[in-house]
């Protein structure tokens, strides 16, 4: 037996809590159990032979037990294969079609061996300087990989493009929502299908409100690939958070707009692909309600008048060659064929372009968050990584942050199918709410994650060896973009607010019934009546 301090059962929960390694070899070892005879008893590999009475040993041994359930795992994960096809939700499984099922397997197979191999080519093929075509040229293997999604049968191609959409290949908002999380896996993946942003939000603009002949010169090369876009919204020296600022003006001029003011942080802008602008501006500044002094007008990219200042740095990266520019708009002209729906109606066509797009948003974010905890784990299970004489995956705190994330992933995927169902049910304008929810808690959900990944990493998590920083800078990005989380954190709680009628008229009738049921009984309350009402 263990003589007093040596071996206790409080050393025991420490080296057992967390681990794998049964607890019933420990506690064989704790009173005693010669080595041999308790690994030969559970079927683990035979040590030499220790002394009944060598109880020092038999604490060593038990320590080592550590180091013998590293191994263990280790030469379990080598046999282990890479996974080869996406486990879909079963809460949501019997909601996607046979058909979209098989979509989403070909999207996972092409992430993983076409798009994944190629994201390091991608960033290589990216030129260093502004003489060499940073700006001016864009790596070539984008285009090998369009024409392997496009090649697979059905394409890889627009998948975006919901039910409601004839161009589109006929998915649902929550079937497109599981594929965007395999997108936001691969940095190139979305671009790859021909469903990035910002051409995203701006096909559906076109493909909903565009006229016979805006869809044959900007749409038909949008979904072909030929093109890119960009939109130009948010301004630098107003708060753009409340798009009734923006000063942009669009004056007519005989029957051409007219075109002055300026933008920044315009994504995609940089692009040498991107050909057209969606611009926002004022058509009609004294118009006694804000939402309808707005206009969104087509503009090409390359129209006299246009200048595209500087590529905005986020964190000290230009994000070249995609870019988020800033632009000066200078009496650029064009024709009133190019005003979408019609004068007064931009922020309509905003609100109908900003719902499904926060989805796809969100839930490449999910991917990002997932990528960023296989990195975690990853990490951790480094055998030449040991911190105060254990492995980094064996630390009770590291194993929480394992388990956080896991469990916080999984709260935000669930926020963002729930959105994403609601808009198929019911519409974008009727699931606000729940596309709100889920647009504030996905990327602070996702920096989190990415936090402890690099914590774990130590300064490789923060320096140019890792991706992880451009995976935090994307992501911190998405608290700005499409709206920062006050103005969606304002709306849910408003949206909230509005329930109070309703809560109240619930809470007396409860109330009531209580009294009823008490009186009926001859009883009195337990408790106050000030209680009674909370």
């Amino acid at each position: 037996m263990c003589r007093p301090g040596s071996l206790t059962a409080k050393n025991l929960l420490a080296f057992s809590w967390g681990r794998e390694y049964p607890v019933n070899i420990l506690l064989h070892l704790l009173v005693g159990t010669p080595w041999q005879e308790t690994m030969t008893k559970f079927g683990s590999p035979a040590a030499t032979t220790i002394s009944d009475n060598g109880t020092d040993q038999q604490f060593e041994i038990a320590t080592n037990l550590i180091d013998f359930d590293f191994r263990s795992q280790t030469s379990a994960m080598s046999q282990v294969s890479a996974r080869t096809e996406y486990v879909i939700p079963s809460l949501v499984e019997d909601k996607v079609s046979p058909r979209a099922k098989d979509i989403l397997q070909k999207v996972y197979r092409f992430v993983q061996d076409e798009c994944i191999p190629a994201e390091t080519a991608f960033f290589a093929q990216v030129k260093p300087d502004m003489k060499n075509g940073r700006w001016t040229s864009y790596p070539a293997i984008i285009e090998d990989l369009k024409a392997k999604a496009r090649a697979h049968n059905p394409p890889l191609w627009n998948l975006f493009l919901h039910k409601g959409y004839p161009e589109g290949p006929g998915l649902s908002n929550l079937e497109y929502a599981l594929m965007a999380e395999i997108m936001g896996t691969c940095y190139i993946a979305s671009e790859a299908m021909n469903c990035a942003a910002p051409d995203t939000g701006n096909m559906e603009v076109f493909a909903k409100y565009g006229t016979p002949e805006q869809k044959k010169e900007w749409l038909v090369p949008l979904l072909d690939g030929k093109i890119r876009s960009a939109f130009a919204m948010t301004e630098r020296f107003v708060a753009s958070s409340d798009a009734t600022n923006i000063r942009t003006a669009i004056t007519t001029q005989g029957d051409d707009y007219v075109i002055n003011g300026r933008k920044w942080w315009i994504s995609g802008a940089g692009d040498p692909r991107c050909k057209v602008l969606l611009v926002m501006g004022k058509t009609d500044p004294n118009n006694a309600s804000p939402h309808k002094q707005q206009s969104l007008v087509i503009v090409p990219a390359d129209a006299p008048g246009i200048t595209y200042v500087r590529p905005m740095h986020v964190f000290g990266e230009d994000s070249a060659p995609h870019g988020h520019m800033e632009i000066l708009f200078e009496n650029v002209r064009v024709p009133k064929r190019n005003i979408i729906l019609g004068e007064g109606r931009g922020f309509e066509v905003i609100q109908g372009r900003l719902g499904p797009g926060r989805i796809h948003h969100c839930m490449r974010t999910i991917g990002i968050a997932e990528v960023s905890l296989d990195l975690l784990i990853n990490r951790i299970f480094d055998k030449d990584r040991k911190v105060f004489g254990k492995h980094l995956f064996q630390h009770g705190t590291v194993q929480g942050d394992v388990a956080d994330c896991r469990m916080e992933i999984e709260q935000a995927r669930w926020l963002v199918l729930n959105a994403a169902d609601k808009i198929d049910r019911a519409g974008a304008k009727n699931a606000m709410k729940e596309i709100a929810l889920a647009k504030v808690v996905v990327p602070k959900m996702a920096l989190k994650v990415i936090d402890r990944a690099q914590q774990v990493h130590g300064a490789e998590g923060i320096c140019q060896d890792s991706k992880l920083p451009m995976l935090w800078i994307h992501t911190r990005t998405l608290r700005y973009a499409d709206g920062p989380d006050e103005t969606h954190r304002a709306q849910i709680g408003r949206l909230e607010m509005k329930r109070a009628p309703q809560v109240i008229a619930d809470i007396k009738r409860n109330q009531d019934r209580q009294e009823a049921m008490l009186k009926s009984l001859n009883l009195r309350a337990a408790h106050s009546a000030a209680v009674a009402k909370l």
